[in-house]
């Protein structure tokens, strides 16, 4: 299952609800499964919110590392 969320999620578009920092996860909302989720994210650099990121991997079901647009 998590194999499966894996591929459905890293290359997907998602926006920052909660800005992130290197040492503080924040938080995206994606759009799957027909409707959205959000999912907690880390990156390396800073993200403010509302900015556009692409998944690059997922670390748990709802953890998810990103990197900006």
């Amino acid at each position: 299952m998590a194999d499966q969320l894996d591929e459905e999620m890293v290359g997907r578009v998602g926006r920052v609800t909660l800005g992130i920092t290197p040492n503080h996860p924040g938080e995206v909302i994606v759009a799957i499964r027909g409707g959205t989720e959000t999912f907690a994210a880390l990156c390396d650099e800073p993200v403010v919110k509302n900015a556009r990121v692409v998944i690059v991997e997922c670390l748990s079901g709802r953890t998810v590392s990103v990197t900006p647009c």
